[in-house]
C-alpha cells in the first residue's frame, strides 16, 4: 500500500498548472483532495476533472492573502475527511516584470501577499492540526529556480521566492522531530500561465497601467518574449509526478530542471570564493576557529 493511501492534501493555487499537477500526481497514490483557488471557473473545472480521473476531491475557493479563508479551507477538509496530512502551497504570481525604479508598490505588496504572506498563512494555519493528530505528514512549498538564483527585471518575485526557499530550510529543521517532512520545490520554465496572473490582480492591488487597454511596446516584447519561454518550458504534467518522487526520497530541494546545475554552481563558487577572502581578511579571520551557533 502506498504511504499516501487514504490520507488528505491540501493544495492552495490547485486550480491548474502546477497546483493541479500535484492534485493529480498525489491522487493517483490513493489521497484525498482539496484544491483552493481565487480562479472560480477554473476551480470549477479542475474539480470535474479530478472526479472523471476516480479522485475524491473537495474543491473551495481560496484567496491565500485572507486568513480566514485559510481557516475555512481547514474547517471544511476535516469535516470532509478528517485529518490532513500533507499541505502544498503552490499559489504563486509572477509580478509585473520591470527595472527597479518602475516597480510600483502595489505590485511588490501583490506579490509578496501571495507568494510569501499565502505560504505563511497556510502554513500557520494547518501545520498544528498536523502536530495534534501525530501522525506526522508533508510540506511541500513551490518556489521557483528565481529561489536559488536572482532574476533581472524580476526583484519581487525573486524576494518572495528566496524568502521561500529559506523559510522551507527552517521549517525543515524545526518539523523533523514532529515527522512533518519539509521540501522546497524549485522549477525554472514550466508550460503554466504564472505569465497571466494579472488576470486574477484584486482591485486592491491594481493600478492605472493594469487598466490600460495596450500595453507599451517594451512590456509588450517582454511579454511575448516570455510567452515563447513558458512554451518551451517542461510539460507540467511531470511536474507533479516529480513532486511524488522526490518526497519519496526525502529530498528537501526538489528540482526539476537538472540543466541549471551549471548555473547554481556558478553561484556557489562565487559564495565559496567570498568566504575564502574573508578567511583571509586581517579583520575577521580570527573568526575561523570558533564556534558555529544558530545555525546547525
Amino acid at each position: 500500500m502506498s504511504e499516501f493511501q487514504g490520507k488528505t492534501a491540501v493544495i492552495s493555487g490547485g486550480a491548474e498548472g502546477i497546483g493541479l499537477s500535484v492534485a493529480r500526481a498525489v491522487g493517483k497514490q490513493g489521497m484525498n483532495v482539496v484544491i483552493g483557488d481565487i480562479d472560480e471557473p477554473q476551480l470549477k473545472l479542475a474539480e470535474q476533472l479530478l472526479c472523471d480521473e476516480g479522485i475524491e476531491v473537495l474543491a473551495l475557493p481560496l484567496d491565500v492573502t485572507k486568513p480566514e479563508q485559510w481557516q475555512q479551507i481547514a474547517t471544511s477538509a476535516q469535516e470532509r475527511f478528517g485529518k490532513i496530512h500533507m499541505l502544498v502551497n503552490n499559489a504563486g504570481v509572477s509580478g509585473t516584470p520591470g527595472v527597479i525604479e518602475k516597480t510600483n508598490i502595489q505590485d511588490w505588496n501583490w506579490v509578496m501577499d501571495v507568494n510569501l504572506m499565502g505560504v505563511i498563512y497556510g502554513t500557520q494555519t494547518l501545520i498544528p492540526l498536523m502536530k495534534q493528530h501525530g501522525e506526522g505528514g508533508w510540506l511541500i512549498n513551490v518556489a521557483s529556480m528565481a529561489g536559488m538564483i536572482g532574476v533581472p527585471m524580476g526583484q519581487a518575485y525573486t524576494a518572495s521566492k528566496v524568502a521561500v526557499v529559506g523559510m522551507s530550510e527552517s521549517w525543515r529543521a524545526e518539523l523533523t522531530p514532529q515527522n512533518i517532512q519539509v521540501s522546497v520545490l524549485c522549477p525554472a520554465f514550466v508550460q503554466t500561465r504564472i505569465n497571466l496572473s494579472s488576470r486574477n490582480k484584486p482591485s486592491e492591488y491594481q493600478t492605472a497601467s493594469d487598466n490600460e487597454q495596450e500595453m507599451s511596446p517594451a512590456r509588450a516584447a517582454m511579454a511575448e518574449h516570455m510567452q515563447k519561454v513558458i512554451d518551451r518550458g517542461l510539460a507540467v504534467e511531470v511536474v507533479g509526478e516529480r513532486v511524488i518522487e522526490a518526497i519519496r526520497a526525502n529530498e528537501l530541494y526538489i528540482f526539476t530542471h537538472p540543466n541549471y546545475r551549471t548555473v547554481l554552481q556558478k553561484r556557489f563558487e562565487a559564495v565559496d570564493q567570498a568566504f575564502e577572502r574573508a578567511a583571509a581578511s586581517p579583520l575577521v579571520s580570527h573568526l575561523l576557529d570558533e564556534e558555529i551557533d544558530g545555525f546547525m
